[in-house]
């Protein structure tokens, strides 16, 4: 990469085009979250609180999962994935907002957790409303101020160097972030070393914090159903909704950014890769759930899967084994589809929306008597988070530069 390249990358990373990606997502969350405090209030609020627990687990994992992807590259010491790395920490924007939405998630607890009403004496003090509500939102603070963390030390040496020319409330800003950092040798060394610490811990946080929110919010939902294996498998798909999600981005903003020269075919085929494996690691986690189930016959376990593969859930379960798994699988597992933009973009638009039925497969058959309903109010409310979700990408991509030139300039070495 020449120096004037490299300057003109710092450009167009400083003024990334957003403005279409935050009108939509705050048309949507407007539009949507209104959607869902009108329904919250009217005469079937379960229905609306049901959606937005879904939304939750779905587009909070999907935040995390994308950071964590940053974080994985750092430990590695993975260079190929340079370019797309702020496209990765974008997401920590959401983050601050799940937290919000968290705290709205236990207005409608009574909607939500069957042993507030039932309480399940086996479990003694573990599933009770203060219990669950002060160690969840810790674990989320915790995690989500290490990602933060993390982020922010990945920014200050590219922000430090946009101090020249941005001005405004982006100067301020960048002042702010940036600090004392100089570019010196001495403050890169100890900048990294703070990433190269931070990244760890932050892969640690997530892999315990995230089974203990996927326990405590999904699976409590069946209070009697047990799976040892499910923490994993909740937050190895979360992984996997970041991947598919961080493909999204790639795409759109590579052709946003005019990134085609330090965005090519290696990076798609790598991510490609990637998907690929571990959309094949959802697959065997989702047997390695079953196998033991349905060999230990045990009713109380049993019941969870009998309830979501037989009967009016049926279709979305076999949906969901289509979409997650047997189409992302028989697409990506070519190189051409992995590297031509828009098959990339289709099959990881159908994994991404496959996840998402996942999470509602999970979560409703354990709230509802009912099947599966999809209307407004899911669609509505689903497009309230979308729009959140892309509102704070948007406002994160308008504040700081969304491509790194010292990451993107290893990543043509390590090529080279």
């Amino acid at each position: 990469m020449t120096a004037a390249t490299h300057e003109e990358i710092y450009k167009r990373g400083a003024a990334a085009p957003s403005g279409a990606m935050v009108g939509v997502g705050a048309v949507l969350a407007v539009l949507g979250m209104g959607l869902f405090a009108f329904l919250a209030g009217g005469d079937d609020p379960g229905r609306a609180w049901r959606i937005f627990h879904v939304d939750f687990v779905f587009f909070t994992g999907i935040a995390m999962g994308a950071v964590i992807f940053a974080a994985i590259q750092k430990v590695v010491r993975g260079k190929w994935a340079g370019p797309i790395i702020r496209l990765a920490e974008a997401a920590v924007a959401f983050l601050p907002v799940a937290l919000v939405l968290f705290l709205l998630l236990f207005l409608g607890r009574d909607h939500l957790f069957p042993w507030i009403e039932h309480p399940t004496p086996v479990r003694g003090n573990w599933l009770t409303v203060t219990w669950v509500f002060w160690r969840d939102f810790l674990a989320l603070l915790v995690l989500f101020s290490v990602a933060i963390a993390f982020v922010y030390h990945d920014l200050r040496p590219d922000v430090s160097k946009l101090r020249g020319e941005v001005n405004g409330w982006k100067l301020r800003l960048y002042e702010m972030v940036a600090g004392s950092y100089d570019d010196s040798e001495a403050h890169r060394e100890l900048n990294d070393r703070r990433i190269y610490r931070l990244a760890p811990w932050l892969i640690l946080l997530y892999a315990y914090l995230f089974s203990l929110i996927g326990f405590d919010l999904i699976m409590s939902l069946a209070p009697y159903w047990i799976s040892n294996l499910f923490g994993a498998y909740y937050f190895m798909g979360s992984f996997l909704t970041g991947l598919t999600m961080l493909g999204l981005m790639t795409v759109y903003w590579r052709a946003k950014l005019q990134l085609h020269e330090i965005v090519g075919e290696k990076i798609f085929h790598d991510l490609g890769k990637l998907i690929f494996g571990f959309t094949m690691f959802w697959a065997y986690l989702v047997y390695s759930q079953f196998l033991v189930i349905w060999y230990g016959n045990l009713a109380e376990e049993t019941s969870f899967l009998f309830y979501r593969l037989w009967g009016e859930w049926r279709p979305v379960g076999l949906l969901v084994g289509i979409l997650v798994f047997l189409v992302p699988f028989c697409g990506l597992i070519w190189v051409k589809s992995k590297i031509t933009p828009f098959t990339f973009t289709l099959f990881v638009t159908i994994s991404l929306f496959g996840m998402w039925l996942e999470r509602y497969l999970l979560v409703q058959p354990s709230l509802t008597e009912m099947g599966p309903a999809f209307g407004l109010v899911e669609f509505g409310v689903t497009a309230g988070f979308l729009g959140l979700f892309l509102l704070s990408y948007g406002l994160f991509a308008r504040a700081f530069p969304m491509v790194s030139p010292r990451l993107s300039q290893k990543a043509l070495h390590s090529i080279h």
